[in-house]
């Protein structure tokens, strides 16, 4: 019984890991298909925002690769949860809008603190989780 609910455990965490790589990936990608999408939520204070968006694009993507390569996967685990350490700024630049940009995301204030206090944390939670996949 107990081999297989490590075995339950084992698998769980693998599917964790392979859609951490499709979420990741996606959004890594959408830094470049549609920047205006993110630019308007790079905080003014913070300079350079199309650097930002690129380099936070492509640290999205190479980040999630390293996820698939056993060698880099701690790499990979690490920098994702440093770089969504360094959006909360963003998150909290959006509350501070009002959850409105002008011509891109508009949400009820109320989505924009649930996606800081709520769901920000949790996938902060599943990257850790799958460490030791």
């Amino acid at each position: 019984m107990a081999t297989l609910n490590v075995m339950r455990t084992k698998r769980l965490r693998e599917f964790l890991r392979y859609a951490l790589v499709l979420f990741m990936l996606f959004a890594g990608l959408n830094h470049f298909i549609h920047p205006q999408f993110y630019l308007p939520l790079i905080p003014d204070y913070f300079p350079f925002p199309q650097i930002i968006n690129v380099v936070s694009g492509a640290l999205e993507v190479i980040l999630s690769l390293f996820l698939l390569n056993k060698t880099l996967k701690r790499v990979g685990v690490y920098g994702i949860l440093l770089l969504l350490v360094v959006f909360i700024p963003s998150h909290v630049h959006f509350i501070q809008l009002g959850a409105c940009v002008e011509d891109g995301l508009c949400t009820p204030l109320w989505v924009a603190w649930v996606r800081l206090l709520v769901i920000h944390p949790i996938v902060l939670l599943w990257v850790w989780a799958i460490r030791k996949t």
